[in-house]
Order: C-alpha cells, then sequence, then structure tokens
C-alpha cells in the first residue's frame, strides 16, 4: 500500500513539474493532470481540450483534492534551498549572487544547466516536490482516513 502512495506522490510531482495541476481522487487514487489555465490565451480551446477531464472532476468534486503548480515565490525558495545545501562554495557563492540580482529563474538555470550540479538540482528539486506533495495530500485528506495508518 506504502509502495502505491510513493508512486502516487511520485507522479503529481513530476505532472506538477511539468506545469499541470493535479486532481487526486482519494477513494480511487486517480490522478487527472490539467494544464493551468493560465497557459492557454482562449478559454474555449482550453475547455474544449480538456472537457472530459474537466467534467469528471466536476461531477466527483468532492472527491478530489487539487494540487496546484508552484507559485514562483515556492519555486525560488526551493533554489534557495538548494544552494543552502550545496558544498562546492564557488557555486554556492555564485547562485548566491543570481538569487539576489535581476532574472534569477533565468540565469540559475542557465548556471545550473552549465555545471556538473545539473543531476543533483533536478533530484533535489523532485524530492523537494514530493515533500509538499505528501504534506498536502496528508492535510488535505478526510479525519476518517487518519484512523488507520501503517
Amino acid at each position: 500500500m506504502k509502495n502505491v502512495k510513493s508512486n502516487i506522490v511520485k507522479e503529481i510531482a513530476q505532472e506538477l513539474d511539468c506545469g499541470f495541476d493535479c486532481y487526486y481522487n482519494l477513494k480511487t487514487d486517480e490522478i487527472i493532470a490539467i494544464p493551468s489555465f493560465s497557459q492557454f490565451s482562449d478559454e474555449e480551446d482550453f475547455k474544449e481540450a480538456f472537457r472530459d477531464s474537466l467534467e469528471e472532476v466536476e461531477k466527483h468534486k468532492k472527491d478530489f483534492i487539487k494540487l496546484e503548480v508552484l507559485e514562483s515565490f515556492e519555486s525560488f525558495k526551493i533554489m534557495e534551498l538548494f544552494v543552502e545545501q550545496l558544498t562546492d562554495q564557488n557555486l554556492k557563492l555564485e547562485l548566491q549572487s543570481i538569487l539576489t540580482n535581476k532574472k534569477p529563474f533565468q540565469k540559475f538555470k542557465y548556471k545550473i544547466d552549465h555545471s556538473d550540479f545539473r543531476q543533483n538540482w533536478f533530484d533535489f528539486k523532485h524530492r523537494e516536490l514530493e515533500k509538499r506533495v505528501e504534506n498536502e495530500l496528508e492535510r488535505r485528506k478526510p479525519a476518517h482516513n487518519k484512523v488507520y495508518k501503517k
């Protein structure tokens, strides 16, 4: 059972990282991923493209927990946490400087992509997203689901 929940957390974290809002059905363990509406310029196109998923969520609204894509300040916090734990002092100082200047997301990405720490960053970010998903699911599940815990 724990392995199933672990896979659910991983899948939701991956979808969030790709820019999708996730709807998790507590009863069926179904995950519905829908791009954030802000990524679409036309509301009708959005509704048409994701009609079935939107209808499913609406029909069973009380069974779903919505997990939203990170806000920019949340993504920034993950970048700060990554920098804090770095042991390479040169890279750490460079990234700290990047985070305090203009266009921190763009410059951080460029620096990481051209370093030996690229995979470390992706692994770290994914672990942080998984923690966020676990906490959110735990916080928002109904009280009757908390009684039995292994």
